[in-house]
């Protein structure tokens, strides 16, 4: 059976939760590595007797996410902020630009998006996942054996688009062109 492609909103979602995964994760980090320069790596955690499944990847159109990353360069200086080297900036300088950069993609994100947790429940909460649960919407960590239902704890609510509002380009605009070179006179 052939997957249809994602939705511009599932990929979107996709890319920001990848986005802060990288971060926060390197085994992670390196998988993804590996994934784009097309290696193939043995999972340590795979069972020996589980073959990889292929599934065939489709490249994403770029627009939705070109137009996005100049929405957060216009209102937060977010590439300007992340192509700096802060190593050599006082901590209290970096946080101080952290925080422009925070309320810049803040207001990107709830001017242009509407976005609502996946699970309701509060952080912490004790909750059972039914067999058949959506397992793109959840995730389940620690010591996943056996089949659902499994009995856990959430460590992250998730977040989800439930809508986008991004605004409309005039023909011929260059999406590439995400912040355009300043020259004063």
């Amino acid at each position: 059976m052939k997957q249809a492609s994602p939705s511009l909103l599932s990929r979107i979602s996709l890319a920001f939760g990848t986005f802060f995964s990288i971060l926060s994760d390197g085994q992670f980090a390196a998988r993804v590595q590996a994934l784009r320069s097309g290696e193939q790596r043995a999972e340590p955690s795979a069972p020996a007797a589980a073959k990889p499944v292929t599934v065939p990847l489709t490249a994403a159109a770029p627009d939705g996410a070109l137009q996005l990353l100049g929405l957060l360069q216009r209102e937060a200086r977010f590439i300007d902020f992340i192509q700096e080297d802060v190593a050599s900036y006082a901590d209290t300088d970096v946080g101080a630009a952290a925080r422009v950069v925070h309320e810049g993609c803040r207001r990107v994100l709830r001017d242009n998006f509407t976005i609502n947790a996946v699970r309701e429940e509060a952080e912490g909460s004790r909750l059972t996942l039914p067999a058949g649960f959506d397992a793109a919407a959840i995730r389940v960590t620690g010591n996943v054996v056996g089949q659902p239902p499994f009995t856990g704890s959430i460590t992250h609510r998730g977040w989800r688009v439930s809508e986008v509002r991004l605004p409309r380009l005039a023909a011929g605009h260059d999406l590439r062109i995400v912040a355009a070179a300043e020259v004063e006179l």
